[in-house]
């Protein structure tokens, strides 16, 4: 045949068999696709870059590092943990039962659950951990937590929390990741903290240590995991995960455009735009509990012990404006502790939208005229010192605000300190009349620290130096109030008093951005009540995938 047929001929037939098997396979392809689904196989590797060096993958030691509290996370397992929604829900814990005192916890353990060596996992290594946390030779700083909480071993599987009142929040403490008696348990409390295995744990998480790699200076280079096959929801799909630390963020997002890195932890809002490959990422907005707000010290300024000068500076805020201008709208404005995504809490409350029209008919209703453009009463000015830390989104979202209250006739002059010089000696012994500072509380919320008069000094959280009796008693009967309805109920009552008192203007909530290659599948989380809750869903995530029968 090919003789009967000159060259073009040939050329012709030579297309003509190349689209039919073209079209072929298309409609073969197109078939298997219509009668299959894709879902995850083993295999793979994820590559996140941390910023920092790990010194205690530890879980009563890693509280004060983010760094050491992600790989903590990934490495150990608590009794209880968080879903993708950042609620409360059984992890090592098969079951519980609270007595009807609601003063004993009786926690009951699953059976298959083993440590990376292989060893298994039972009550005496929860017990173990407990009571080693608690003790101050050990200098965890979770102790805290757990004074008047006294915990006894049934038996194998079985453990006895008895607590000095009833709490609604105690199962949360339970989080905690457990550390193997056998690996710790003939270390003392002076080699504690020196010794290796917080390099290199042993943990029960959903992943296991396998390596890591130093340079010459000694600094940890890269950080390496592996699937653990034993995990008690099953082997993760991703078989490798690997931390790169970096000195600072700018280092890290280099190495997320140069593809060094799959992803990075929260990076600040400004920075999204440097990302090059945007098509290819996926920028998780998590809601964080996490809030700033201006806290007034009513002790310190005669002016703003006035609840109309309090009402005013709270309606001459433009929340909008530093939601756009600082977060670049990546976060939420808030008008009282709780996120507006936590809708359930929010109740009726006047959210004193930004009106400086309003504002300033306050003032003058109260009395509060101008004089050289500052408000004035009784020889008594609207002036005072409005303190924050030295971090960019914050001295700016402080001179929107001097800028919005010079509006009205009040003068905030901003002072910027290093956090740590803000904490030390303005924070802690209460010397501000106004500060804007951040406060981080979760999605099952303790608002005592942070309300309740008791914990108006140091160390308590009370920096709006609320002292309200009614606030007081809502504060210690929502802690003793197992059913969620109620206490929701009760939380609105508290909002209530606190939009009257106005101790606090409450402005926004960032959100917590997680840039993640589009290659990482089945990451669900929407709510955390950590950064390092981010990996509550971890052993969901994959990469590589197969196809079934539909």
């Amino acid at each position: 045949m090919s003789k009967l047929l000159n060259f073009k001929e040939k050329m012709i037939v030579f297309s003509l068999i190349f689209l039919i098997f073209a079209s072929l396979v298309f409609w073969l392809a197109h078939l298997y696709i219509g009668f299959t689904r894709p879902i995850p196989k083993n295999g793979g590797e994820y590559v996140e870059g941390l910023i920092g060096q790990p010194l205690y993958i530890n879980p009563i030691l890693s509280q004060t590092s983010e760094t050491d509290s992600d790989l903590t996370q990934l490495i150990y397992g608590g009794l209880f943990g968080y879903d993708a929604q950042g609620k409360l829900k059984n992890n090592m814990a098969e079951s519980y039962e609270v007595s009807e005192d609601q003063k004993t916890y009786t926690v009951r353990l699953r059976k298959n659950l083993f440590w990376h060596d292989g060893e298994p996992l039972t009550a005496s290594d929860v017990f173990f951990t407990i009571s080693i946390l608690k003790d101050p030779a050990y200098k965890s700083p979770l102790r805290q937590n757990w004074q008047g909480i006294e915990v006894s071993q049934i038996d194998d599987y079985t453990l006895s929390f008895n607590i000095s009142n009833p709490y609604f929040g105690f199962l949360n403490n339970l989080t905690l990741g457990i550390l193997p008696k056998h690996i710790w348990g003939n270390i003392v409390p002076e080699k504690f903290p020196l010794a290796d295995y917080n390099l290199k744990p042993i943990g029960s998480g959903p992943y296991k240590f396998e390596d890591f790699q130093k340079n010459s200076n000694g600094e940890i280079l890269s950080y390496e995991l592996r699937a653990f096959e034993k995990y008690f929801e099953g082997e993760p799909y991703i078989s490798r995960i690997v931390f790169n630390l970096y000195p600072d963020e700018e280092t890290m997002l280099t190495a997320y455009n140069k593809k060094e890195i799959k992803g990075m932890q929260n990076i600040n809002t400004k920075k999204v735009d440097s990302i090059k490959n945007r098509k290819s990422t996926s920028i998780k907005e998590l809601s964080f509990p996490r809030y700033f707000s201006v806290f007034f010290n009513q002790n310190k300024s005669v002016s703003l012990a006035n609840d109309d000068v309090r009402r005013a500076l709270a309606q001459a805020v433009n929340r909008k404006e530093i939601l756009s201008q600082i977060l670049k709208g990546k976060g939420e404005e808030i008008f009282s502790p709780f996120l507006n995504s936590m809708s359930e809490y929010n109740g009726d409350i006047d959210r004193r939208d930004y009106d400086l029209e309003k504002a300033r008919n306050i003032l003058d209703e109260a009395g509060w005229k101008i004089k050289d453009g500052i408000r004035e009463k009784d020889g008594v000015k609207i002036e005072f010192k409005f303190y924050t830390a030295d971090w960019p989104d914050l001295t700016e979202t402080a001179e929107i605000l001097a800028r919005d209250w010079k509006e009205i006739g009040v003068n905030a002059n901003v002072e910027i300190l290093t956090a740590t010089d803000l904490q030390q000696n303005i924070i802690r012994p209460r010397e501000y009349e106004a500060i804007l500072f951040g406060q981080i509380t979760s999605f099952n919320p303790d608002l005592y620290p942070f309300w309740h008069s008791s914990q108006k000094q140091d160390p308590g959280f009370n920096l709006g130096m609320l002292d309200n009796k009614d606030a007081d008693e809502l504060l210690r009967d929502i802690r003793q109030e197992l059913d969620e309805g109620k206490r929701i109920e009760k939380y609105r009552e508290l909002q209530k008093i606190i939009s009257e008192e106005s101790p606090a203007v409450f402005l926004y909530s960032p959100h917590y951005l997680y840039p993640v290659s589009n290659s990482v599948k089945g990451i669900e989380v929407k709510n955390i009540n950590s950064s390092s809750w981010r990996f509550a869903d971890i052993n969901k995530w994959y990469i590589k995938t197969t196809r079934i029968k539909k």
